[in-house]
């Protein structure tokens, strides 16, 4: 669907990405891993218009994607915004559907997979971090972009939520959308998505299934990895 080529982002003599180069494909949960400080959410901010990049490209099958052409393609859901604090759940979901020309007929059942039910009433700036982040979640399920970036999904979710979320998650990969998270925790990513895109440093040290990046990882250490984490350090 996308690919991301050679994609740097440079702060006076930082550089906190470096050449980042990876593929986005229709109907997949991609995880963005890897730890704080890696470049996750600069990578996110560039790939949603936030910020401007210094070198590389967006593309889509026919090439080179212009600014509007990527707004089309991409919803960015950063981590812990509060718009419209004085708004209530249900006007969220139902502006943000009308604003965008989102499908309005899955709010009830976003509703009732996100357990929002008890809180359609409550304004956003009454929600408690994992309402909210629920709330929001909601909202960028309901936009029409076939990509879906989400910063940090999991976090300030317990063991339930999480996995209401996850389902949720990959109903939306199901009908077709791709689906892309920025996640620090390796075992919320290991539970959730197709493929991975390991990030350290600003650099990208790995792209691949679970079973591809074993195979790399076992080469590298002589041994099988134990899980996703044991990949991770090893190609890093």
């Amino acid at each position: 669907m996308l690919f991301v080529r050679d994609l740097t982002k440079r702060y006076a003599r930082l550089t906190a990405l470096a050449g980042v180069s990876f593929s986005i494909r229709r109907g997949e949960v991609l995880g963005l891993i890897g730890p704080n400080g890696s470049g996750k959410t600069t990578l996110f901010e560039c790939l949603g218009g936030v910020l401007p990049v210094d070198q590389g490209a967006i593309e889509g099958v026919g090439g080179r994607l212009s600014a509007e052409e990527r707004l089309a393609h991409i919803f960015y859901l950063p981590d812990s915004i509060a718009p419209w604090p004085s708004q209530r759940v249900q006007w969220l979901l139902e502006y943000v559907a009308g604003l965008f020309g989102g499908p309005a007929e899955r709010i009830p059942d976003l509703t009732s997979e996100l357990g929002l039910e008890p809180l359609l009433d409550a304004p956003l700036g009454s929600l408690s971090k994992g309402q909210r982040k629920r709330a929001l979640l909601a909202m960028g399920l309901l936009t029409p972009q076939p990509v879906l970036l989400s910063d940090e999904p999991f976090d300030g979710l317990d063991l339930r939520q999480t996995r209401e979320v996850a389902t949720s998650l990959r109903a939306a990969a199901a009908r077709g959308r791709a689906v892309v998270l920025s996640i620090h925790q390796i075992s919320d990513a290991a539970r959730v998505c197709d493929r991975f895109v390991l990030l350290s440093d600003g650099r990208v040290v790995g792209e691949g299934t679970y079973d591809e990046l074993t195979m790399v990882a076992a080469a590298r250490i002589g041994g099988h990895p134990a899980d996703l984490e044991q990949v991770f350090l090893a190609l890093t």
